[in-house]
């Protein structure tokens, strides 16, 4: 299936993804509204969004560029230092940039 980059194929693009966003989205809240929460669950909820950050990470730190490295260890730097998520974000992306702009 192929859609024409028209204007209006772009916006039925745009619609699908907001859609399959929004039904995926509904529709995880939807069974765990089915599911009980014990300490074993919790667990477990807790360790997927680390390993969900971690998969997006470590193929950047194997492979990526100066910019992204510096990202990496400017955000964590900052991060065990202030413990605040928002600085180390901004701080990272200032690295990043810094970096891409000087190489």
């Amino acid at each position: 299936m192929t859609i024409e980059t028209t204007t209006a194929g772009i916006l039925f693009l745009i619609a699908i993804m907001t859609a399959v966003t929004l039904v995926t989205r509904f529709g995880g809240v939807f069974i765990m509204s089915f599911v009980k929460i014990n300490p074993r669950i919790e667990s477990f909820i807790n360790t997927m969004a680390s390993s969900v950050l971690i998969a997006i990470i470590v193929p950047m730190a194997v492979s990526g560029d100066a910019g992204a490295l510096a990202a990496l260890v400017t955000t964590a730097v900052t991060m065990l230092a202030l413990r605040k998520p928002l600085p180390a974000i901004a701080a990272g992306i200032a690295a990043a940039g810094l970096v891409r702009y000087l190489v």
